[in-house]
Parts: C-alpha cells; structure tokens; sequence
C-alpha cells in the first residue's frame, strides 16, 4: 500500500525514531510502513491519521 508517511514524517523535521516513539512501535516497524513492506493495522493506521490531523485516507492509498 502506497503512502505518504515519509513525506509527513520530513515535513515536520522527525527521524523514524522520533515517529515511533509518537506511534508507540518500533523505528523498524515506521521504516517498513514508510517502504511499503508492512502495511500498518487499522488501529494503527488511525493513530497515525490523528497524529498528523488527517484523514486515513489522505495518508494511504490501497488503490497502488
């Protein structure tokens, strides 16, 4: 599943570490979410929408 959480993540000037300790799961889990390997649970996926003010859907795209 494509995304845009690199892009959200560089925005706000945070390493992947940084970002998960804001999403409470590993700097591993944040980089493999970010490169399309793993896609993030719902629960997830909400956390990170809330964390960026966003809709889920304006960060993941499940049509790629």
């Amino acid at each position: 599943m494509k995304n845009r959480l690199k892009v959200l993540r560089a925005e706000r000037d945070w390493s992947q570490a940084e970002l998960a300790g804001h999403l409470d799961v590993s700097r591993q889990a944040v980089n493999a979410i970010e490169t399309g390997k793993h896609d993030p649970s719902l629960p997830l996926a909400f956390k990170i929408a809330r964390l960026f003010s966003m809709n889920i859907e304006d960060i993941f795209d499940d049509q790629a």
